[in-house]
């Protein structure tokens, strides 16, 4: 099993894996992260010379740290459960801006590492260690490098660069924060930060959270009884949410320095983005019910806001990553999408606009806005569900070009408005790891022309991703049943594989907002070498995964089991269909975590004539107690649409088990709490219902510790060779 433990040493073959990236000029280079060796969870802040190719590190951890342990804040490990960030070391960092600024000339890269607070010079490649009293969370310069912003508990400090403070905005209230991320912006909205610096670095808004209200559980680990449970303030569907307000605090003044912010916080009480340029302050918020959103503008002086465009739903909305944003003459660009009840196909599409005129054509879903490069917006979008592609939106004439070619999946960093500088991330079916491709002058030139002209190439460090030296992954995509479900096939290795027909395994997530079939060969490492134990696997995306427009999505509105698991049903009989006598439809099995793992839970509940054993990971087992934001989008208030709660939930379902299911939980997981796996096995155990359940003291919901991925990957291989064995063997 060498190749197994080498694929839960390398975190699943992505530490060696460049990340991070940030495009910095004079000289031109990319900075970025990634770890010292491909199995070594320590990553560093690295950087590529686009003049010579020629990588240098810039800050390692364990220099910084003079050989001591890393010792990481309790306050950082939630974050990075939130970001699901497994590695250690140096995991983040920002960067001034040195031409904000007619003083401050060098550009810094700033970091926190082991609770402690460091700025690069990026130039120099020297760092020094500015000095910050108590553990230091999620630090950000401002512009001009002069002053740092970072948590300290529940308080905002910024501080100059000797360490000095400046301002530090605190309550003596436990249950009050500045600067944080509440849980469910954190979550289930991708907004990691609460604070966020002026252009000229002279102001910052601050969230302002208070958790008064918010539901509690306790999470602790009973594998370690001599350690008292933590207090989780956790937002249930139906249950208040935080109250987040927002403060501008000015840095030029010691007294009165916080201007509240005028918002209609009961209305729209979600913050979902922030984004303060030259061009201006602007917020994005939506309604409680996800049914309206809106765009403001913020005057930073008195706090006045201004509505600069809103959009209704009858189910729900989505914000887009990256949007929404000014261009450099002010127009507003953002993204709408068709209501689920339109009757024109053709706008069945998430869309760009600018002011009120959609510049992205139907059929072309977009996914997120990567920034400016001189006079384009990039976006990434795809019109082909198992791809992601680049593409360019020139601002003078509307014009939209494809930045990328290759089947595959595609991301992109600019370097800002004033530069054509562009790194394209890309990955494909056919080589490993990831290759980043910069491309630009950085001095203004024509912006298409350049971007033909490769500056330099940064790849991946080599995994040993092959098993004994044998073929990588061999999947087949296909389009299966009438929805033309994206869906993968994996089958044994020639050598390995087992007489007569074989047993299937189907590995979902088949939930929202999460695709596993795209054209990326990490995704298909694990789902191989589980082939390779002897078994058919199956992986296929259904309704409610992106990529494939409003309509798709809006199938999980008031009943998140019913479609998600009709499509894996379709799915398995398409393939089965279109590979006849080469698949035992009677010894059917299938795993998955998270939402996989409900839907694993769901199929042998519901549908036993076809799913002879599941393992259900981390499942959500009733969903009035998973968190407000996610679940009322699709669920709505469980006040108000009780039935929606019902339909959706496993516990009902508990005393018509028939099938073998194995439930795997970690005790300490904060998102899906060990409640849910711990309720559904006592009502199968009232029902008189045998089911297996395997606990993890001190997992989490990112499983990222190697021994338990590799453990856990065998527990699977063992359960379901023994469930899904010929009946002659039994």
């Amino acid at each position: 099993m060498a190749w197994l433990r080498d694929f839960a040493r390398s975190r699943r073959f992505q530490l060696g894996r460049p990340r991070d990236l940030t495009l910095v000029e004079d000289p031109a280079r990319l900075l970025f992260l990634r770890s010292l060796a491909p199995d070594d969870p320590t990553t560093a802040l690295w950087s590529l010379s686009l003049e010579t190719g020629a990588e240098r590190l810039l800050a390692g951890p364990r220099e910084l740290l003079a050989g001591a342990s890393e010792q990481i804040p309790a306050d950082e490990l939630s974050r990075r459960e939130r970001m699901r960030e497994s590695a250690r070391g140096i995991v983040a960092y920002s960067v001034t801006d040195a031409a904000g600024s007619a003083t401050h000339t060098r550009q810094l890269a700033i970091f926190a590492l082991s609770g402690r607070l460091f700025a690069c010079d990026i130039a120099a490649g020297v760092t020094r260690e500015i000095p910050a009293a108590g553990p230091c969370v999620d630090p950000r310069p401002n512009p001009a490098g002069t002053a740092v912003a970072y948590l300290r508990g529940r308080a905002l400090r910024v501080t100059d660069l000797e360490g000095q403070i400046i301002l530090e905005l605190s309550d003596s209230d436990p249950e009050v924060r500045y600067g944080a991320a509440e849980f469910g912006a954190a979550e289930e909205m991708s907004r990691h930060h609460g604070y966020w610096w002026s252009p000229d670095g002279r102001s910052l808004l601050v969230a302002k959270v208070s958790e008064h209200d918010v539901a509690s559980w306790w999470l602790g680990d009973p594998a370690d009884a001599s350690t008292e449970p933590v207090r989780q303030r956790y937002p249930f569907a139906g249950t208040p949410n935080p109250e987040v307000r927002l403060v501008i605090a000015d840095l030029t003044k010691t007294s009165n320095n916080a201007t509240n912010v005028d918002l209609p916080y009961a209305d729209l009480p979600y913050l979902h983005a922030v984004r303060w340029h030259q061009t201006g302050l602007l917020l994005a918020l939506h309604s409680r019910d996800h049914g309206r959103a809106e765009i403001r503008s913020i005057d930073p002086a008195t706090g006045a806001t201004q509505l600069l465009t809103a959009d209704t739903d009858p189910d729900w909305l989505e914000l887009m990553p990256g949007t929404p944003r000014r261009l450099p003459d002010g127009r507003l660009l953002h993204a709408r999408h068709a209501s689920a009840s339109a009757s024109d196909g053709d706008i069945d599409t998430r869309r760009l606009f600018i002011d009120d005129s959609a510049v992205t054509e139907p059929g072309l879903q977009v996914l997120s806005v990567a920034g400016l490069s001189e006079d384009r917006t990039i976006f990434i979008a795809t019109d082909e569900p198992t791809e992601r592609h680049v593409y360019a939106l020139h601002h003078d004439t509307g014009h939209v070009t494809k930045l990328t070619t290759e089947p595959g999946v595609h991301a992109a960093t600019t370097a800002g408005p004033s530069s054509t500088l562009l790194a394209i991330s890309s990955e494909t079916l056919e080589a490993d790891g990831v290759t980043v491709t910069v491309t630009g002058t950085g001095t203004g030139l024509d912006a298409d022309q350049e971007n033909s002209r490769s500056r330099a190439t940064l790849n991946s460090l080599p995994q040993p991703t092959t098993v004994d030296g044998e073929k990588p992954p061999r999947v087949t995509l296909l389009k299966a049943g009438d929805r033309e479900l994206r869906t993968a096939l994996l089958l044994p290795r020639d050598e390995v594989r087992p007489a007569g027909p074989l047993p299937v395994i189907m590995d979902p997530y088949g939930g929202p907002l999460t695709q596993r079939v795209l054209r990326a060969r990490r995704l298909f490492y694990e789902p191989q070498w589980l082939a390779d134990q002897g078994f058919a696997v199956i992986v296929a995306d259904g309704r409610g995964s992106p990529a494939r427009g409003p309509r798709w999505e809006r199938a999980f509105r008031f009943d998140v089991a019913t479609a998600a698991l009709d499509d894996q049903v379709a799915a398995l009989e398409h393939v089965i269909k279109q590979h006849p006598g080469e698949l035992d439809s009677s010894r059917v099995g299938i795993k998955g975590w998270s939402f996989g793992g409900y839907l694993a839970a769901l199929a042998v509940l519901r549908r036993p004539d076809v799913f002879a054993a599941a393992v259900a990971g981390a499942a959500v087992t009733e969903w009035r107690w998973y968190d407000s934001v996610a679940t009322e989008r699709y669920l709505g208030l469980p006040q108000e649409h009780p039935e929606a709660y019902d339909r959706s939930s496993l516990l009902p379902l508990a005393a018509g088990l028939t099938r073998p299911l194995l439930l795997v939980h970690g005790l300490t997981d904060d998102n899906v709490h060990p409640r849910h796996s711990l309720r559904l096995a006592r009502e199968l155990f009232a029902a008189g219902r045998d089911c297996e359940l395997l606990l993890l003291p001190g997992v989490t919901h990112m499983v990222w510790q190697p021994a338990v991925i590799e453990r856990l990957l065998e527990a699977n291989v063992r359960f379901f060779r023994r469930r899904l064995a010929p009946k002659e063997n039994e």
